[in-house]
């Protein structure tokens, strides 16, 4: 299975590099160049005009650095569109699902967003980003013993990280498990003395 994946991740790679390459490549990067400069004046509709005029469907690049653009230029829609072409063409990608999730958000379609971030938990079920972003989405739908497999996910790996550490804590408050909660407080503040959050958190407790 994972030779054909590799196969097929590889082919999909050389193929998109004949089209490129199809074109003038010193074009295409000399594009990226520009759309990168315009982008840091904070001129996103001028480095969406370099890239749509080198633009070519069958290039992930270009669809996933127009996905991004589009969502940073306010146009949603259209990032979704460009993301979505960057996922047709590389399946496995965690970037663009990344990627993908922003505009989604933005958009607030928290069910696809949380449809995105359990394929790319599928595919690595360590993936910290996803778990405990995904553990954030349950805690604010007061889904608790969701966001706690979630979160206690990512403490298992980073057993000291603080904002899993945090969010652990206060999902513990909130199923009432006040001693975990109260250990895991007391961590935090290992890192973080004089944190505010776990403060509070201990005051409820207390």
């Amino acid at each position: 299975m994972f030779k054909r994946y590799y196969i097929t991740t590889i082919s999909v790679l050389v193929f998109s590099m004949q089209g490129l390459f199809a074109q003038n490549i010193n074009d295409i990067i000399n594009a990226f160049g520009e759309s990168y400069a315009y982008e840091k004046e904070g001129n996103y509709s001028e480095a969406i005009k370099c890239l749509k005029n080198v633009y070519m469907e069958n290039s992930y690049e270009l669809n996933l650095r127009l996905g991004w653009l589009d969502y940073m230029a306010g146009s949603y829609t259209e990032s979704v569109t460009y993301y979505n072409k960057a996922l047709s063409l590389m399946p496995y990608s965690e970037e663009a699902r990344f990627g993908l999730i922003l505009p989604k958000l933005a958009l607030g379609k928290i069910n696809e967003v949380i449809t995105l971030y359990k394929q790319i938990i599928e595919n690595s079920p360590n993936n910290t980003q996803a778990n405990y972003r995904l553990g954030l989405i349950y805690y604010e739908q007061k889904e608790y013993i969701t966001a706690f497999n979630y979160f206690q996910k990512v403490v298992q790996l980073y057993p000291f990280d603080y904002d899993s550490l945090l969010m652990l804590a206060w999902t513990q408050l909130k199923l009432g498990r006040n001693r975990d909660a109260k250990v895991l407080f007391q961590k935090v503040l290992m890192y973080s003395p004089n944190d505010a959050s776990a403060l509070e958190g201990l005051k409820w407790i207390n």
